[in-house]
């Protein structure tokens, strides 16, 4: 067996073990990011571009580190060089059919933890289409990578945009608890034939929001989000239960010293069910930038006090595996309802240079296994907001994606709606 010297490996983040832990082949933990050019690059330009970002973010190369069952923890094992370019192309002027089946292997082929980096790009025509294995990689680190390689092949500069601090107006209302009771699941709709996860891309108007107010675009997607799932529901008779949505934070730098890997921390945000059918929409926004805003506040660890216990090198790996494999099924019913990812305002122009252009739209999707069933993911780019739902196949099929579709879009634009009371 190949033993990697102790200076070449780092161990695996609380993340990457709980991940690594519940992998299942029936739905690869994969994210993918889609990036729309005005014009086709070319693709070996591209091809050695991407690979010259790799070496600008070597924390990016690394593939597992073989070790024995009774080992204590899984590690990383950093290489000099990349096993593979991760780079496949495409025909230059590749059709719809091409890209739905990239976005299908997207879905179901997880870059093998094995090879460094566990990441892949397809150049599809003007679609870039890059898949990470979501155990070593998460899609804010991908795309800093990515935007290193527009820099290098088109000349232009690709920093990130500038952010402004938001003001911080004074929490006025309590973040509401849950209690023990289970939370609201997504209800079953018609399941597809496959297996996996389905995935719908759509473009949608960036939601409008009155001058001054406290709440943001994130809080509009989050109501929105919730007031479609507690729709859902409604017509699939479930019966109303407390409902919490899982938020990615995000504190990381996004220049070049951007650490590489998965560096966001989990929170929940809670509904109860009274709220969601209440039709105050102002006031569910206020209240929903209230929690949002406490939550991010919070100094917590990425996945809760407890993963971090759970994760402890006292047994070896493979004990703490199966642990947490049963422990994920018991606790099924109180697991989130749902994730929603909001990306933002992408930070880079990813600006590929004359002859290609900057990007005019990212999607980005996360992994959608049960017992959630549901992921929504967002970006803005260029005035227009690219949303993705990604569900199990296992929960719905692709006539529920089109209807959840209608609902988060006809839910979002209540609070748009807003904009324009006097």
């Amino acid at each position: 067996m190949r033993r990697p010297s102790p200076s070449t490996t780092t161990p695996f983040t609380v993340v990457d073990e709980i991940t690594r832990h519940c992998l299942d082949p029936a739905e690869p933990e994969t994210v993918h990011i889609e990036v729309h050019l005005p014009e086709a690059p070319d693709p070996e330009r591209l091809r050695d571009a991407f690979v010259e970002a790799l070496r600008r973010h070597p924390r990016i190369l690394m593939r597992e580190a073989p070790g024995p069952w009774y080992r204590r923890r899984y590690a990383w094992e950093l290489t000099p060089h990349p096993d593979t370019s991760g780079v496949v192309v495409h025909h230059r002027d590749a059709s719809p059919r091409v890209l739905e089946a990239a976005r299908a292997r997207a879905l179901t082929h997880a870059p093998p933890l094995s090879l460094s980096p566990p990441v892949r790009l397809e150049i599809i025509g003007r679609v870039l289409l890059l898949v990470l294995n979501h155990t070593a990689l998460d899609g804010p680190a991908c795309l800093r990578v990515l935007a290193t390689a527009a820099e290098i092949y088109g000349g232009r500069d690709n920093s990130p945009a500038a952010t402004a601090t938001p003001e911080r107006p004074e929490h006025r209302h309590p973040v509401p608890g849950t209690g023990f009771a289970p939370v609201a699941r997504v209800a079953a709709g018609t399941p597809g034939t496959a297996s996996g996860n389905g995935m719908l891309a759509v473009e949608l108007p960036v939601p409008r929001r009155p001058a001054g107010v406290p709440y943001t675009v994130n809080d509009q997607l989050m109501v929105a989000t919730a007031r479609t799932i507690a729709e859902w529901n409604t017509e699939r008779g479930a019966a109303p239960r407390p409902m919490r949505i899982t938020m990615p934070v995000d504190d990381r730098s996004r220049g070049m010293d951007m650490p590489i890997g998965n560096g966001t921390r989990l929170v929940e945000v809670p509904f109860l069910p009274e709220e969601l059918a209440d039709a105050d929409t102002a006031e569910l926004l206020l209240r929903t930038a209230d929690r949002t805003r406490a939550l991010k506040a919070l100094a917590r660890p990425q996945l809760g006090h407890g993963a971090r216990l759970l994760t402890a090198p006292v047994v070896p790996v493979a004990v703490r595996a199966a642990v947490t494999r049963q422990l994920r099924r018991a606790v099924g019913a109180w697991t989130s309802t749902t994730l929603l990812s909001n990306i933002g305002r992408v930070p880079y122009p990813l600006d590929f240079g004359d002859g290609v252009g900057r990007a005019s739209a990212v999607w980005f999707s996360a992994p959608a296994r049960m017992p959630r069933g549901l992921t929504v993911t967002t970006a803005a780019t260029g005035g227009r907001l690219h949303l993705c739902l990604r569900w199990s196949g296992a929960l719905l099929g692709p006539d529920d994606g089109e209807h959840l579709r209608e609902l988060f879009e006809k839910h979002l634009q209540s609070t748009s709606a807003l904009a324009s009371t006097p």
